[in-house]
């Protein structure tokens, strides 16, 4: 791989703060896209078109139509070159580029041609990927085609606005769901307490024989353990282990990862491997920013392993009467840290450095995990020895 600089923008680590508070799963969002990827082909006569996120080390293609597309290295990428700015990015013919010429998609099967690619903007300057159309032979885009294809990319960043908006909600009616936990078990309390004591005023009634007096006892009585049943029943309801929409458990927490990731490992003769601890495997937890975490820990591990080294994944989950400890462990085989480059990391300034075989070091990856986890309250751990290999673990704390 060339050691050839590649293009970065200028507010690279704002990008990627904006990304991740979008949250997105890589993996199934193609129905949600797969429509304007249509209309997009349609519009501009091109057999190819492509939604693409970029991240710290990743470009993922959230939909496609016409080339069977999930991920590349985003040194690789052309769209790498359509978000460092607000104007769209053209190359009539890629094998006359010298940035582009010997890539796979322009020598191989693929054999690409022309590439035409709008910034999908967050806000004015913070560009998280690209909508793109491509084509074996040479094109040129009218006026016309060019407006049009920039109301998609609109279209698409809308869309993009409204599944992070929907997040937010999903999120405020877990909060509403935890504070409706917290009355039934604040209201269980006082309400043993007067049954208990209904009770024992009932006993001493019966000794009096006062039956009007015994009737209303009874009726307390059992009006509240009606209540009592009902703070019950809303407290089994939080118990429940079923998933909701922003909710994972260690299984699927575990095949998300190795869906995401496996491709870049195997790209790289790495071997990546994500295990789980034993118990509370069914127990759910919320999903906010964990693939971010995770992916961005899990890719800097296999960018610094040579081919033949090893990743290893290790995901925990912690269940006491007071806290929930979701735990991310990120083992690698490769090149190490030393004490600055760890301190760097925990402060969140970490340096970009090229990987193994020559890969982008972005830098960023690693000061957006630091980031995140800081915003939820989450401890982060780095042990490393130069040339011996890196571990990286995560404690982020979960709502009971």
């Amino acid at each position: 791989m060339s050691n050839r600089s590649f293009p970065l923008p200028h507010n690279e680590l704002e990008r990627i703060i904006g990304l991740s508070n979008i949250d997105l799963d890589f993996t199934n969002l193609e129905d949600s896209f797969k429509d304007l990827t249509l209309l997009a082909t349609k519009v501009t006569g091109t057999e190819i078109s492509l939604i693409n996120i970029i991240d710290s080390f990743t470009q993922w293609t959230i939909a496609h139509q016409g080339l069977e597309l999930e991920q590349m290295p985003r040194e690789e990428s052309v769209c790498q070159y359509t978000i460092m700015s607000d104007k769209p990015f053209e190359v009539q013919d890629l094998t006359l580029d010298e940035r582009f010429s010997t890539k796979y998609y322009v020598q191989g099967s693929e054999g690409l041609r022309y590439y035409y690619g709008m910034p999908l903007q967050l806000a004015p300057g913070l560009n998280v990927g690209a909508l793109c159309v491509l084509d074996k032979e040479v094109k040129a885009l009218s006026p016309e085609k060019i407006e049009l294809l920039e109301i998609i990319a609109q279209t698409v960043v809308k869309r993009l606005k409204s599944i992070q908006a929907l997040e937010l909600l999903r999120a405020k009616l877990n909060d509403s769901n935890a504070s409706k936990k917290k009355a039934a078990h604040d209201i269980r309390g006082p309400l043993g307490g007067i049954i208990g004591l209904s009770e024992l005023m009932a006993e001493q009634g019966a000794t009096g024989d006062v039956t009007e007096f015994m009737e209303y006892i009874n009726m307390i009585n059992r009006s509240g353990r009606s209540l009592l049943d009902l703070a019950d029943e809303i407290l089994s309801e939080g118990n429940v282990q079923t998933l909701a929409e922003n909710e994972f458990n260690l299984p699927l927490f575990r095949d998300k990862l190795v869906k995401l990731y496996q491709p870049q490992a195997k790209f790289k003769n790495v071997d990546l491997e994500v295990s789980l601890n034993a118990g509370n495997e069914s127990v759910p937890f919320s999903k906010n920013k964990l693939l971010q975490i995770a992916g961005n820990l899990i890719s800097n591990a296999i960018k610094f392993t040579t081919g033949g080294g090893k990743v290893s994944v290790h995901l925990g989950l912690s269940l006491s009467a007071t806290e929930k400890i979701l735990t991310i462990r990120v083992t690698d085989t490769g090149v190490g840290l030393d004490d600055e480059a760890i301190r760097l990391i925990l402060n969140g300034q970490a340096q970009t450095t090229p990987g193994t075989v020559g890969e982008k070091g972005y830098g960023f990856g690693l000061s957006l995990v630091s980031h995140l986890v800081q915003s939820l309250n989450g401890l982060i751990t780095v042990k490393s020895t130069p040339g011996k290999g890196t571990t990286f673990e995560v404690g982020l704390p979960q709502s009971l």
